[in-house]
Protein backbone atom coordinates (compact mmCIF):
# COMPACT_ATOMS: atom_id res chain seq x y z
CA UNK A 1 0.00 0.00 0.00
CA UNK A 2 1.56 3.65 -0.69
CA UNK A 3 2.12 6.06 1.90
CA UNK A 4 0.06 9.04 2.06
CA UNK A 5 1.37 12.53 1.37
CA UNK A 6 1.67 14.10 4.55
CA UNK A 7 0.82 17.35 3.62
CA UNK A 8 -1.04 17.54 0.51
CA UNK A 9 -2.28 21.07 -1.01
CA UNK A 10 -4.43 21.93 -4.08
CA UNK A 11 -3.71 24.62 -6.45
CA UNK A 12 -6.42 25.79 -8.39
CA UNK A 13 -5.91 28.05 -11.41
CA UNK A 14 -8.54 29.67 -12.86
CA UNK A 15 -10.80 32.86 -13.42
CA UNK A 16 -11.68 35.68 -11.06
CA UNK A 17 -14.66 34.25 -8.24
CA UNK A 18 -13.40 30.44 -8.28
CA UNK A 19 -12.65 30.77 -5.06
CA UNK A 20 -15.80 32.28 -3.56
CA UNK A 21 -16.58 28.61 -1.94
CA UNK A 22 -18.82 28.46 0.90
CA UNK A 23 -17.59 27.18 3.75
CA UNK A 24 -13.69 28.29 2.64
CA UNK A 25 -12.01 29.54 6.04
CA UNK A 26 -9.05 31.42 6.87
CA UNK A 27 -9.23 33.05 3.82
CA UNK A 28 -6.15 35.31 2.85
CA UNK A 29 -4.45 36.93 0.03
CA UNK A 30 -0.68 37.00 0.15
CA UNK A 31 2.18 38.07 -2.38
CA UNK A 32 4.53 35.94 -3.01
CA UNK A 33 7.67 36.72 -4.32
CA UNK A 34 9.95 35.12 -6.49
CA UNK A 35 12.86 35.27 -8.73
CA UNK A 36 10.57 35.06 -12.15
CA UNK A 37 8.74 38.50 -12.13
CA UNK A 38 5.36 39.20 -10.83
CA UNK A 39 2.93 36.49 -10.81
CA UNK A 40 -0.61 37.44 -12.25
CA UNK A 41 -2.18 38.22 -8.73
CA UNK A 42 -1.50 37.48 -5.23
CA UNK A 43 -2.39 34.09 -4.11
CA UNK A 44 -5.43 33.77 -2.56
CA UNK A 45 -4.78 31.24 0.38
CA UNK A 46 -7.66 29.55 2.28
CA UNK A 47 -8.72 25.91 3.92
CA UNK A 48 -11.98 23.82 3.08
CA UNK A 49 -12.90 20.86 5.29
CA UNK A 50 -9.42 21.18 7.04
CA UNK A 51 -7.67 20.96 3.34
CA UNK A 52 -4.95 23.36 1.98
CA UNK A 53 -6.18 25.47 -0.86
CA UNK A 54 -4.37 28.08 -2.72
CA UNK A 55 -6.05 29.78 -5.69
CA UNK A 56 -4.86 32.18 -8.65
CA UNK A 57 -6.53 33.85 -10.69
CA UNK A 58 -5.22 33.48 -14.32
CA UNK A 59 -5.60 36.73 -15.63
CA UNK A 60 -5.25 38.89 -12.43
CA UNK A 61 -8.26 39.79 -10.60
CA UNK A 62 -10.27 41.95 -12.90
CA UNK A 63 -8.83 40.49 -15.77
CA UNK A 64 -6.09 42.92 -15.90
CA UNK A 65 -3.11 40.41 -18.20
CA UNK A 66 -3.94 38.91 -22.28
CA UNK A 67 -2.91 35.52 -22.59
CA UNK A 68 0.18 36.45 -24.11
CA UNK A 69 1.28 38.87 -21.33
CA UNK A 70 0.53 36.44 -17.65
CA UNK A 71 3.91 35.58 -16.88
CA UNK A 72 3.17 31.56 -16.49
CA UNK A 73 7.06 31.04 -15.11
CA UNK A 74 6.26 33.43 -12.30
CA UNK A 75 2.84 31.51 -11.63
CA UNK A 76 3.62 28.14 -11.82
CA UNK A 77 6.94 29.31 -9.28
CA UNK A 78 4.86 31.04 -6.89
CA UNK A 79 2.41 27.91 -6.06
CA UNK A 80 5.34 25.49 -6.00
CA UNK A 81 6.67 28.28 -3.37
CA UNK A 82 3.37 28.36 -1.60
CA UNK A 83 3.78 24.40 -1.04
CA UNK A 84 0.93 23.25 -4.22
CA UNK A 85 1.40 19.63 -4.63
CA UNK A 86 -1.53 19.70 -7.13
CA UNK A 87 -2.94 21.21 -9.87
CA UNK A 88 -5.96 22.42 -11.76
CA UNK A 89 -6.42 24.32 -14.08
CA UNK A 90 -9.91 25.91 -15.11
CA UNK A 91 -10.18 27.30 -18.61
CA UNK A 92 -12.73 28.57 -20.95
CA UNK A 93 -12.34 26.73 -24.57
CA UNK A 94 -14.01 26.46 -28.01
CA UNK A 95 -15.19 22.99 -29.06
CA UNK A 96 -14.01 21.30 -32.72
CA UNK A 97 -16.91 18.59 -31.85
CA UNK A 98 -20.59 19.06 -32.24
CA UNK A 99 -20.96 16.58 -29.22
CA UNK A 100 -19.15 18.63 -26.77
CA UNK A 101 -21.39 21.78 -26.54
CA UNK A 102 -20.91 24.73 -24.61
CA UNK A 103 -21.79 23.86 -20.50
CA UNK A 104 -19.73 20.38 -21.43
CA UNK A 105 -16.52 20.02 -18.56
CA UNK A 106 -13.74 18.09 -21.03
CA UNK A 107 -11.14 16.93 -18.91
CA UNK A 108 -8.62 16.86 -21.49
CA UNK A 109 -5.06 14.08 -22.09
CA UNK A 110 -3.22 16.20 -24.58
CA UNK A 111 -2.33 19.53 -25.89
CA UNK A 112 -0.74 20.60 -29.42
CA UNK A 113 1.17 23.86 -28.40
CA UNK A 114 0.89 26.85 -31.35
CA UNK A 115 1.75 29.37 -28.54
CA UNK A 116 4.61 31.75 -29.85
CA UNK A 117 5.45 34.94 -27.83
CA UNK A 118 5.61 33.32 -24.08
CA UNK A 119 8.87 32.15 -21.89
CA UNK A 120 8.19 28.00 -21.72
CA UNK A 121 10.92 27.07 -19.25
CA UNK A 122 12.40 27.50 -15.88
CA UNK A 123 15.65 26.13 -17.72
CA UNK A 124 18.62 27.21 -19.77
CA UNK A 125 21.59 28.50 -20.40
CA UNK A 126 24.01 27.38 -17.52
CA UNK A 127 21.21 24.68 -16.34
CA UNK A 128 19.60 22.16 -19.25
CA UNK A 129 16.93 20.03 -18.51
CA UNK A 130 14.63 18.07 -21.03
CA UNK A 131 11.42 16.44 -19.31
CA UNK A 132 9.04 14.46 -21.16
CA UNK A 133 5.73 16.09 -21.86
CA UNK A 134 4.03 12.25 -23.61
CA UNK A 135 1.46 12.50 -21.29
CA UNK A 136 1.30 16.02 -20.26
CA UNK A 137 -2.15 15.74 -17.48
CA UNK A 138 -1.88 13.52 -14.24
CA UNK A 139 -3.94 10.69 -14.52
CA UNK A 140 -4.90 10.35 -11.21
CA UNK A 141 -5.81 14.16 -10.85
CA UNK A 142 -8.30 13.28 -14.36
CA UNK A 143 -9.63 10.61 -12.36
CA UNK A 144 -10.60 12.81 -9.60
CA UNK A 145 -12.19 15.06 -11.61
CA UNK A 146 -14.13 12.63 -14.06
CA UNK A 147 -15.69 11.34 -10.84
CA UNK A 148 -16.31 14.53 -9.20
CA UNK A 149 -18.33 15.61 -12.40
CA UNK A 150 -20.12 12.60 -12.13
CA UNK A 151 -20.59 12.72 -8.69
CA UNK A 152 -22.17 16.66 -8.86
CA UNK A 153 -23.77 15.96 -12.47
CA UNK A 154 -21.94 18.46 -14.52
CA UNK A 155 -21.82 16.85 -18.10
CA UNK A 156 -18.22 15.51 -18.68
CA UNK A 157 -16.18 13.91 -21.36
CA UNK A 158 -13.03 12.27 -20.28
CA UNK A 159 -10.02 12.71 -22.65
CA UNK A 160 -9.39 15.02 -25.75
CA UNK A 161 -6.96 17.36 -27.18
CA UNK A 162 -6.63 20.59 -26.78
CA UNK A 163 -5.03 23.21 -29.33
CA UNK A 164 -3.58 26.37 -27.40
CA UNK A 165 -3.45 29.65 -29.68
CA UNK A 166 -1.67 32.82 -28.82
CA UNK A 167 -4.07 35.06 -29.28
CA UNK A 168 -5.63 37.04 -28.01
CA UNK A 169 -7.36 37.28 -31.33
CA UNK A 170 -9.84 34.37 -32.07
CA UNK A 171 -9.54 32.05 -34.66
CA UNK A 172 -10.58 32.41 -38.44
CA UNK A 173 -12.32 30.02 -40.52
CA UNK A 174 -9.47 28.76 -42.41
CA UNK A 175 -7.44 27.99 -39.31
CA UNK A 176 -10.84 26.25 -37.28
CA UNK A 177 -11.25 24.30 -40.35
CA UNK A 178 -7.43 23.28 -39.88
CA UNK A 179 -7.41 22.31 -36.30
CA UNK A 180 -10.49 20.15 -36.65
CA UNK A 181 -8.82 18.57 -39.76
CA UNK A 182 -5.61 17.29 -36.83
CA UNK A 183 -8.38 15.96 -34.43
CA UNK A 184 -8.17 19.08 -31.98
CA UNK A 185 -11.18 18.76 -29.72
CA UNK A 186 -11.14 22.08 -27.96
CA UNK A 187 -9.27 25.17 -28.60
CA UNK A 188 -8.10 27.76 -26.09
CA UNK A 189 -5.00 29.94 -25.00
CA UNK A 190 -3.65 29.73 -22.26
CA UNK A 191 -2.85 25.89 -20.60
CA UNK A 192 0.58 26.27 -22.54
CA UNK A 193 3.14 27.01 -21.10
CA UNK A 194 1.30 26.51 -17.85
CA UNK A 195 1.47 22.59 -17.98
CA UNK A 196 4.91 22.31 -19.30
CA UNK A 197 5.90 24.44 -16.60
CA UNK A 198 4.25 22.28 -13.85
CA UNK A 199 5.22 19.40 -15.74
CA UNK A 200 9.36 21.17 -14.69
CA UNK A 201 8.26 22.13 -11.54
CA UNK A 202 6.97 18.54 -10.80
CA UNK A 203 3.68 19.54 -9.96
CA UNK A 204 1.29 17.14 -11.11
CA UNK A 205 -1.63 19.31 -13.12
CA UNK A 206 -4.77 18.26 -15.09
CA UNK A 207 -7.06 20.73 -17.05
CA UNK A 208 -10.60 20.48 -16.92
CA UNK A 209 -11.82 23.05 -20.11
CA UNK A 210 -15.25 24.42 -19.99
CA UNK A 211 -16.69 24.58 -23.14
CA UNK A 212 -18.30 28.14 -24.00
CA UNK A 213 -18.95 28.28 -27.81
CA UNK A 214 -18.28 26.58 -30.85
CA UNK A 215 -15.27 28.61 -32.06
CA UNK A 216 -15.90 29.54 -35.94
CA UNK A 217 -16.35 26.35 -37.90
CA UNK A 218 -19.44 25.68 -36.83
CA UNK A 219 -22.69 26.59 -39.77
CA UNK A 220 -25.09 28.00 -36.76
CA UNK A 221 -22.28 29.74 -34.50
CA UNK A 222 -19.88 31.73 -37.46
CA UNK A 223 -19.20 34.19 -34.69
CA UNK A 224 -16.95 33.91 -30.99
CA UNK A 225 -18.74 36.50 -29.24
CA UNK A 226 -17.15 37.40 -26.11
CA UNK A 227 -20.37 38.03 -24.31
CA UNK A 228 -21.57 34.58 -24.72
CA UNK A 229 -18.74 33.19 -23.56
CA UNK A 230 -19.06 35.19 -20.34
CA UNK A 231 -22.70 34.57 -19.92
CA UNK A 232 -22.15 30.81 -20.09
CA UNK A 233 -18.86 31.05 -17.68
CA UNK A 234 -21.49 32.41 -15.31
CA UNK A 235 -24.02 30.05 -15.62
CA UNK A 236 -21.31 27.47 -14.92
CA UNK A 237 -19.52 28.87 -11.72
CA UNK A 238 -21.40 27.14 -9.34
CA UNK A 239 -20.62 23.85 -10.95
CA UNK A 240 -16.62 24.65 -10.99
CA UNK A 241 -16.75 25.60 -7.87
CA UNK A 242 -18.55 22.39 -6.91
CA UNK A 243 -15.58 20.09 -8.93
CA UNK A 244 -13.45 22.13 -7.13
CA UNK A 245 -15.03 20.91 -3.54
CA UNK A 246 -15.37 17.83 -4.63
CA UNK A 247 -11.57 17.07 -5.90
CA UNK A 248 -10.66 18.99 -2.89
CA UNK A 249 -12.17 16.15 -0.52
CA UNK A 250 -9.73 13.36 -1.88
CA UNK A 251 -7.23 15.42 -1.37
CA UNK A 252 -6.44 13.69 1.60
CA UNK A 253 -5.75 10.27 -0.50
CA UNK A 254 -3.21 11.78 -2.13
CA UNK A 255 -0.26 9.29 -2.71
CA UNK A 256 3.33 10.38 -1.20
CA UNK A 257 5.18 9.86 -4.79
CA UNK A 258 2.50 10.09 -7.83
CA UNK A 259 2.30 6.78 -9.15
CA UNK A 260 2.61 8.67 -13.10
CA UNK A 261 6.16 10.41 -11.25
CA UNK A 262 4.94 13.51 -12.73
CA UNK A 263 6.02 14.88 -9.06
CA UNK A 264 9.71 13.17 -10.04
CA UNK A 265 9.77 14.80 -13.50
CA UNK A 266 13.46 15.85 -13.11
CA UNK A 267 15.14 13.03 -12.00
CA UNK A 268 16.39 12.22 -15.41
CA UNK A 269 15.74 15.45 -16.97
CA UNK A 270 18.98 17.47 -15.87
CA UNK A 271 21.74 16.90 -18.43
CA UNK A 272 24.44 19.70 -17.41
CA UNK A 273 27.26 18.81 -15.98
CA UNK A 274 27.34 19.68 -12.07
CA UNK A 275 30.42 21.06 -12.84
CA UNK A 276 28.68 23.41 -15.36
CA UNK A 277 25.90 24.30 -13.49
CA UNK A 278 25.49 28.67 -13.62
CA UNK A 279 24.91 29.66 -10.12
CA UNK A 280 22.76 32.89 -10.94
CA UNK A 281 20.93 29.67 -13.05
CA UNK A 282 20.46 27.66 -9.89
CA UNK A 283 19.38 30.45 -7.37
CA UNK A 284 16.20 31.00 -9.84
CA UNK A 285 15.60 27.27 -9.86
CA UNK A 286 15.51 27.02 -5.47
CA UNK A 287 11.68 25.97 -5.23
CA UNK A 288 11.56 24.98 -8.97
CA UNK A 289 13.98 22.57 -8.56
CA UNK A 290 14.91 22.42 -5.04
CA UNK A 291 14.29 18.82 -4.49
CA UNK A 292 17.12 17.94 -6.78
CA UNK A 293 19.09 20.66 -6.38
CA UNK A 294 18.61 19.42 -2.29
CA UNK A 295 19.17 15.65 -3.12
CA UNK A 296 22.41 16.63 -5.68
CA UNK A 297 24.43 18.60 -3.00
CA UNK A 298 23.63 15.85 -0.23
CA UNK A 299 25.99 13.73 -2.95
CA UNK A 300 28.20 15.50 -3.59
Amino acid sequence: MSKIHPAPVLGVIGGSGLYEIAGLEDVAWRAVVGPWGEPSDELLFGRLDQMQLVFLPRHGRGHRHSPSTINYRANIDALKRAGVTDIISLSAVGSFREDLSPGTFVIVDQFIDRTFAREKSFFGTGMVAHVSMAHPVNQRLGDWCEAACNEIAIPVHRGGTYLVMEGPQFSTLAESHLYRGWDCDVIGMTNMPEAKLAREAEIPYCTVAMVTDYDCWHPGHDNVVVADIIQVLLDNADKARALVRAVAKRMPQRPLHCPSGDDQALEAAVITAPTARDPAALARLDAVAGRLLVSTEDEE
